[in-house]
């Protein structure tokens, strides 16, 4: 049986590039465009009403930028997959994007390949961030949630043991998980965080690609989350890779 198309909401400003890019996806049998937005207010009601697989973001733009409209979905629907689009391979929209929850960045250069791939691979749980930037932007991120974990440990250190763990430092964020993640599935993860397919990670750790995918099955067993996507976003959130 052939799978359903994935569904996409096409967000961008302007009307010329939001009609490329419909025509482009338009030529793909697996992809389904539900709608298109003209703004970041437009695109969180269209999210709700459409309930799209994956949303081609637009950064900046009128009436909430993209990040900001990305963050608002993903409050609402958190199975929505968001690659963020720009003209500008900038820091701090990278950095602000991953933190808010991004699962793909892609300059509005790339060539059609790289957006149909980054497309299939967020929607099957993979993570897509390739740009300049991106892997800076990813080591930032996770110094910044340490640090800002260390910088509450005192406050931590006061409240009952109640405390959920989303401020807690590292080692203990590790304790909270019903099995702690071995040394090697914390080096697979890191490999996720960057966004490589198991065959790569095979390769960076110099395993094969059967133990890459046991690894993997582990993580998001110990992390109790659905995919790959929410594995890397929950672990750049915690500081659990380095």
């Amino acid at each position: 049986m052939t799978p359903p198309p994935i569904r996409i909401l096409v967000v961008d400003d302007q009307a010329l590039i939001r009609q490329g890019f419909i025509y482009i996806l338009g030529t793909q049998s697996d992809f389904q465009v539900v709608a298109q937005a003209c703004d970041g207010r437009e695109a969180v009601s269209l999210a709700a009403e459409t309930k799209p697989d994956v949303i081609l973001m637009d950064i900046r733009m009128p009436n909430a930028n993209g990040i900001e409209a990305m963050r608002a979905i993903l409050q609402v629907d958190s199975a929505i997959k968001i690659i963020l689009l720009t003209t500008f391979d900038d820091e701090a929209y990278v950095f602000e994007g991953i933190r808010a929850g991004a699962v793909g960045y892609l300059l509005k250069d790339a060539s059609t390949g790289d957006l149909f791939d980054a497309i299939r691979a967020v929607r099957s749980g993979q993570a897509v961030y390739r740009t300049c930037f991106a892997a800076k932007m990813i080591s930032q991120a996770v110094s910044h949630s340490r640090q800002s974990s260390h910088e509450t440990v005192q406050d931590v250190a006061s409240e009952s043991a109640s405390n959920d763990g989303a401020n807690l430092p590292v080692s203990s964020q590790q304790e909270t998980l019903a099995e702690p993640l071995t040394e090697r599935e914390v080096d697979v993860l890191q490999q996720m965080a960057y966004g490589k397919r198991n065959t790569e990670i095979a390769t960076s750790l110099f395993i094969s690609e059967g133990t890459v995918k046991t690894h993997v099955h582990r993580i998001l067993q110990k992390l109790n989350v659905e995919d790959r996507t929410q594995a890397v976003v929950y672990a750049l959130r915690c500081g659990l890779v380095h």
